[in-house]
């Protein structure tokens, strides 16, 4: 559903002399879509092509010039008229909470009875839910604004308007306070939602039940608070169409339903620990979750299929919020729910991205431990990002790490937690070269195809098991690289050279090869194969993947050139090699090592994995994984994309265009 369809919708729920107080989302969005975006600088590929500074076409420079002027005008004006429309909103607020606080000053709250301190507490209610829409309508308008005009003022319009009293009033705070106390005492089993409120309806489909920690205090915008006295509120077998007070949780949910579960507070990690920590517990499924953060009051989502009736789920989360004076939401799944912008700045401590992936589904008992993990390091999470369609694979993280944390000991840790439940888990700094690698290299064998090519040639000559008793012996440490491949080379000699191209035509590319090749190249990357194997072949997936440069072992052919000669030619490309190639091609393409990504499998890949700004080991033996910095242990190379921050929508968008 588009937002403004859904805004008018809910405006909809409200008193209609209300309406006419809400921001004009249609308005605003119809000036960008007229002024603004003409003007966009977010041009095209056609106008950012250089063009000879002799061309009659328009320059680029010009261009730019001509729609920032445009720009200075047009978005002025769009402000002038959000101004107006904050305004607005801010005075209707102001109007209504000062009627709501002058009327329980002349009834005096202490001597309202049940049902009119009730009455009161839901118009306050009625209040916030109008204002978080107004806020959030102006969150989307300043989104469409930054990305259509190319400029980025949100956040600063956004932190402008944090001094007005619709974004945070103390003195309807204080009021509601009160309300909500004298509501307790007379264990009044209150859990009415808000679209029950609003529209004097008791439908499952708009319910919205919330719990608040009765030693918390709500303080943040739009946050609907009620008793959160579980253990204290009786249960009833009244009919829910003949009681004006519904129960909670909601006796009516059936197994399979979808609900969305949220805790607000100030204790981040420790809130999505809770919340995890009882899906983990509990018969449900995760279906998607998501985090928002401004400074350091966060919310924290979940949207889950209930496979029981059983409600110590719901008892658990709001004794866990009552520990960490949080305030606990549950409603039943709404796809058009808008979630609210984040943020969060910490000092003395470092950024890392870390990537989890599993192409069967991340479970909640990974998630719980994963969490576990980062608050036993005292990491803190200040941003949780889905990064795959469908089922929940993939999530991306942005994390805050102490300074003084011992990262050889934490990546040691979190590779037995990545084994122990099968998921990968990327952790690398989040700093500017993570968005901006210029260049991948790639090992070939078992990385951008599956075979190994010097067994497929083995296989050919007829000295399978010769090969891979030579193969063993480098394995086990007894000898190097170079001396393996020249005892397995030397038995090649009088193989016909035809060979090569028989294996070329039975080659099988690793699922996603071409995929990735294709859309790294898309956003700008060099590509190349550096491979132990040997160059005619490497030269053919260099072709069929679009690669920019191949380098591999030279066979040296008889003097006729039809047979192998059981010799190589040239330096041998081992892992001291491979690093060096790494740097030179690097060097060559004037790019930092912090921009190079490095992809392999085997031994003779650690020191070129280590070498680039990220190393990632691919379906790699044990060894190589437990040094690797960051590992994928799915079936597709495709999966590359989502460490660099990707999502499948991105990743699609590239391969298509």
């Amino acid at each position: 559903m588009k937002f403004g369809k859904y805004l008018r919708e809910r405006k909809e729920k409200f008193p209609v002399e209300w309406r006419e107080h809400s921001i004009d989302y249609d308005s605003l969005k119809s000036y960008i879509k007229t002024n603004i975006i003409p003007n966009s600088l977010k041009l095209n590929l056609s106008q950012m092509t250089w063009k000879p500074t002799n061309s009659n076409e328009l320059h680029f420079i010009e261009l730019v010039s001509s729609r920032l002027s445009a720009l200075q005008i047009k978005v002025t004006e769009f402000l002038v008229k959000l101004d107006n429309e904050i305004q607005k909103v801010s005075d209707f607020f102001v109007k209504e909470s000062n009627s709501l606080i002058k009327k329980s000053e002349e009834q005096n709250v202490d001597t309202l009875d049940e049902n009119e301190a009730s009455k009161m507490l839901e118009s306050i209610i009625i209040l916030e839910r109008f204002v978080f829409l107004n806020y959030t309508g102006l969150v989307k308008i300043l989104k469409k604004n930054d990305k259509h005009s190319g400029l980025n003022i949100g956040e600063a319009y956004l932190y402008r308007i944090a001094s007005l009293t619709l974004t945070k009033s103390d003195s309807l705070l204080i009021l509601k306070k009160s309300l909500m106390k004298k509501v307790v005492q007379e264990f009044s089993p209150i859990a009415s939602t808000t679209s029950t409120i609003i529209n004097n309806e008791t439908k499952l489909e708009n319910n919205s039940t919330t719990i608040s920690s009765s030693k918390s205090s709500s303080s943040s915008l739009g946050m609907t608070t009620l008793p959160a006295l579980l253990s204290k509120i009786p249960q009833s077998t009244t009919s829910p169409t003949t009681t004006k007070k519904k129960l909670f949780p909601p006796l009516d949910l059936l197994p399979h339903q979808k609900v969305i579960a949220s805790i607000t507070g100030p204790h981040g990690t420790d809130i999505i620990g809770c919340v995890l920590e009882c899906m983990a517990k509990h018969d449900c499924v995760i279906e998607d979750f998501m985090l928002s953060r401004l400074y350091h009051d966060v919310t924290f989502g979940v949207l889950i299929t209930l496979r029981s009736d059983d409600i110590d789920l719901f008892k658990d989360l709001a004794e866990a919020s009552r520990k960490w004076d949080g305030t606990l939401t549950f409603d039943v799944h709404d796809g058009d729910r808008i979630l609210p912008i984040e943020d969060a700045p910490y000092e003395n401590r470092i950024k890392y991205a870390a990537t989890v992936l599993n192409q069967k589904g991340l479970s909640p008992q990974f998630l719980n431990d994963w969490t576990k993990f980062l608050l036993k390091g005292k990491i803190s999470v200040e941003k949780m990002q889905r990064l795959n369609e469908g089922k929940l694979s993939c999530a991306d993280y942005k994390l805050s790490v102490p300074n003084n944390t011992d990262f050889e000991r934490l990546r040691q840790e979190l590779f037995t937690l990545s084994t122990s439940h099968g998921t990968d888990v990327a952790l690398q700094p989040y700093d500017v070269f993570r968005e901006h690698k210029r260049l991948v290299v790639f090992d070939m064998d078992s990385t951008l195809i599956q075979q190994e090519v010097i067994d497929e040639i083995a296989r050919h000559a007829g000295v399978v098991k010769e090969v891979a008793s030579i193969t063993e012996l480098a394995m086990n440490g007894e000898i190097d690289f170079k001396e393996s491949l020249r005892r397995r080379v030397s038995l090649l000699k009088g193989t016909p050279v035809e060979v090569l191209q028989t294996i070329k035509e039975n080659l099988t590319f690793t699922d996603g090869a071409h995929f990735l090749c294709k859309a790294l190249k898309k956003i700008g990357f060099k590509l190349a194969v550096i491979s132990g194997g040997f160059i005619p072949l490497a030269k053919y997936v260099k072709n069929e993947l679009g690669l920019d440069y191949a380098f591999a072992n030279q066979l040296k052919v008889s003097s006729d050139g039809l047979t192998l000669t059981g010799e190589t030619v040239g330096p041998i490309v081992d892992a001291e090699r491979k690093a060096e190639l790494l740097e030179v091609i690097a060097q060559a393409e004037n790019v930092t090592l912090d921009q190079v990504i490095a992809v392999g499998d085997g031994a003779n890949d650690l020191l070129m994995l280590a070498k680039a700004g990220l190393g990632i080991a691919f379906n790699a033996k044990p060894r190589v994984q437990e040094k690797a910095r960051a590992r994928i242990n799915q079936k597709s190379l495709k999966y590359v994309l989502y460490l660099l921050g990707y999502t499948d929508e991105d990743a699609k968008q590239l391969y298509d265009s």
